[in-house]
């Protein structure tokens, strides 16, 4: 009986504490596991309290908000990793690939032959353990060389529309402007151990797809065969969805030989590292083991030329601001777990960067996210550099390709978002200054027949 006593004693305080706690300790207003601002307390008005709309405010505001939230979805999921390790076997088929699927059109035939790009072989990380967590991420190896990232379910049916944009690039400003089709692959395509190939799918044949639909104008950078080359160096974060800056260095420098600008290595350059980076394969993983790992964010800052960085920025309402100067490459601290926004501060801007480089070059670079680690290895290739984002660009393209006297531009995308959406660049093309982008800058669309090939030597 005395136990039962002492037991009962026991829960009353851990309930007492836990009501202290979620009732007096500061609220959360930032979780930087899910990357996201929380719920903020709603305003009263008579309209939403007769409505029963407050009362369920108030509701989602006390549960979203709680104090420590993220120290308590960390210690969630290490009693959860603890207790169900999902290692590969009979239960794959719960990983799905939520991207939009691609819709061939009948007949389509499409030559996907590329002898200048082979398939890569991984013989680094092919015996890795792997296992399955949340929203069909991969997590392979184990203690401080754990790696997460998603499974891909492209094929070369996909591609349609980011190359049917590059082509109508062509056709607005090839007279002007020379155009490149730029597809990033990610991590999964060299480091997927042999356990979980079953779950994913090359994505090389996809950028081969994308190529073959490309006109004759529009000149293709092989990103795919530089980052293959370096798969042993640490080109991709093991944390975060992106690139690391170094594979955006040899992507860079592949680019610059196509494009023929000068192009200096990274002895030109200084080293900046920020320890303890945890990305963003953390919050959408929840698994604790990758926040267990952190790595080295390192990047590298140009020397010998001098620059300077205008910004246009989108306000929420995608109102732009005043151009204002800035820096390029942004302070974050050991353990931010946004150090990829060192370039530029992130997407939701037009970035314009003058060079003391006087060539006569003046890039656009229009990109997702995978385009931010790029344009600072071009310092020396170009006298502007112009980045905008797909996602958020409100201007008329043909007004702001002619105003800036832009002669190369080149289209970017990581290969999920170029499997799928490219159809919403095209109306940048005519759209009328301050037109509110969509959500996503871009959507899907059914593929294009494949434009009749010529050899590839005519390409410019």
């Amino acid at each position: 009986m005395k136990r039962s006593y002492i037991y009962i004693a026991v829960l009353l305080v851990v309930y007492g504490l836990f009501v202290i706690v979620f009732t007096t300790f500061p609220r959360s207003t930032f979780s930087q596991l899910e990357k996201r601002k929380l719920v903020s307390f709603p305003l009263p008005s008579l309209y939403n309290i007769k409505n029963g709309t407050f009362t369920n405010g108030v509701s989602k505001w006390f549960s979203d908000t709680e104090p420590y939230r993220d120290d308590f979805m960390a210690l969630s999921m290490t009693f959860e990793d603890l207790m169900k390790l999902r290692i590969f076997g009979a239960t794959q088929s719960d990983v799905k690939f939520h991207a939009a699927k691609g819709n061939k059109s009948e007949g389509d035939d499409y030559d996907i032959n590329d002898e200048e790009i082979e398939e890569y072989t991984n013989n680094i990380t092919a015996n890795d353990n792997a296992k399955k967590s949340r929203r069909g991420i991969i997590i392979s190896g184990e203690g401080p060389n754990v790696r997460a990232f998603s499974a891909y379910g492209g094929g070369p049916e996909g591609g349609g529309p980011f190359a049917k944009a590059c082509n109508e690039y062509y056709k607005a400003f090839g007279n002007q402007a020379t155009i490149y089709c730029l597809v990033v692959p990610s991590a999964v395509e060299f480091y997927c151990p042999d356990a979980a190939k079953s779950i994913t799918k090359p994505e090389l044949p996809t950028i081969k797809a994308i190529h073959e639909r490309l006109d004759d104008g529009v000149v293709p950078v092989n990103a795919y065969s530089p980052l293959a080359n370096h798969a042993k160096e640490p080109i991709f974060s093991r944390t975060d969805h992106h690139w690391a800056p170094l594979g955006a260095y040899y992507v860079a420098q592949e680019f610059a030989r196509v494009a023929k600008v000068p192009f200096r290595d990274l002895s030109h350059y200084d080293k900046k590292v920020i320890h303890g980076f945890v990305g963003s394969m953390y919050g959408y993983s929840h698994d604790i083991s990758i926040k267990n790992a952190p790595e080295d964010f390192i990047y590298y800052v140009p020397r010998g030329v001098t620059y300077t960085t205008t910004y246009v920025k989108y306000n929420s309402n995608h109102r732009e601001s005043a151009p204002e100067t800035g820096e390029f490459f942004q302070y974050f601290p050991d353990g931010s777990s946004a150090a990829y926004c060192t370039f530029m501060g992130g997407d939701n801007k037009i970035t314009h960067v003058n060079t003391s480089t006087k060539n006569g070059r003046r890039l656009l670079l229009i990109k997702d996210s995978f385009g931010n680690a790029l344009p600072g290895y071009l310092f020396y290739s170009f006298e502007d550099i112009h980045v905008v984002d797909f996602r958020y660009f409100s201007r008329n393209m043909r007004k702001y390709v002619n105003d800036n006297h832009i002669t190369d531009i080149i289209l970017l995308s990581g290969i999920f978002r170029a499997y799928s959406q490219g159809e919403g660049l095209i109306k940048f093309i005519d759209q009328p200054d301050g037109t509110r982008p969509a959500s996503d800058g871009s959507k899907s669309a059914q593929n294009d027949k494949k434009p009749k090939r010529k050899s590839s030597k005519s390409r410019k």
